[in-house]
């Protein structure tokens, strides 16, 4: 009997410590928060897309009437989401709102266009693309359906086709989405609108948010030239 009771302690005793064990090899959310504002931190310092990246403030960006200065390498940080944000190009075509306005529409809806590349600021690698190795050449061009709201002043939309949905599904995160209200929708025969953006996990694909993992994107947007 004695000793089939300190075979049960025993057991115990081991389970407790592998128990123990697992926890503290476990991270917290608030510690990969703070390894992903870490690694945010350092890729403004120091990367292989733009070199040293000036954050400015949402004042001085509104200022500067939406745009960022891109030979001072000026990114934009929003405090609500933390995205940062640089506009390449704003494109010359109309915006969502513009659309919504002059339709007198409580919603607009179009299909986008987009080319991108997808980098992964912590695992310091490129996870995704659609451009080509050739430089006339795209392998599959992206496209999502996206709405935007005028009452909300808010955007959704669904990855139709492309490499993003092909890996992640058809939801759009919010950080493809942020853009929209400063770039114009041009067709493809036009000045294609272009944005870089570091997008924390909490605004990027169901992915990044489950591994609390920040992305850089460069992304251009434009409408199909028969819409």
């Amino acid at each position: 009997m004695k000793k089939l009771l300190y075979l049960v302690l025993a057991t115990c005793v081991v389970s407790t410590s592998i128990f123990t064990i697992s926890c503290s090899d476990g991270e917290t959310y608030a510690e990969k928060k703070k390894k992903e504002e870490r690694a945010i931190g350092q890729f403004l310092q120091d990367n292989d897309f733009v070199g040293k990246i000036n954050p400015i403030t949402e004042e001085q960006f509104y200022a500067q009437d939406s745009t960022t200065d891109v030979s001072k390498n000026e990114f934009v940080r929003f405090s609500n989401d933390g995205i940062y944000l640089q506009i390449v190009r704003k494109g010359d075509g109309p915006t969502m709102v513009e659309l919504a306005k002059a339709r007198k529409d409580t919603t607009v809806t179009r299909p986008i266009l987009c080319k991108f590349l997808e980098y992964d600021i912590m695992g310091g690698d490129t996870t995704n693309t659609n451009l080509s190795i050739y430089k006339d050449m795209t392998n599959k061009i992206d496209e999502m359906m996206c709405t935007y709201d005028h009452y909300s002043r808010s955007y959704t939309a669904s990855f139709t086709i492309g490499t993003m949905k092909d890996a992640y599904g058809s939801v759009v995160p919010q950080g493809w989405l942020k853009p929209l209200d400063f770039i114009r929708l041009t067709k493809t025969d036009g000045e294609e609108a272009k944005i870089r953006i570091i997008v924390p996990h909490s605004s990027g694909t169901s992915n990044a948010s489950g591994k609390v993992q920040p992305f850089y994107y460069e992304i251009t947007y434009m409408i199909p030239p028969n819409y």
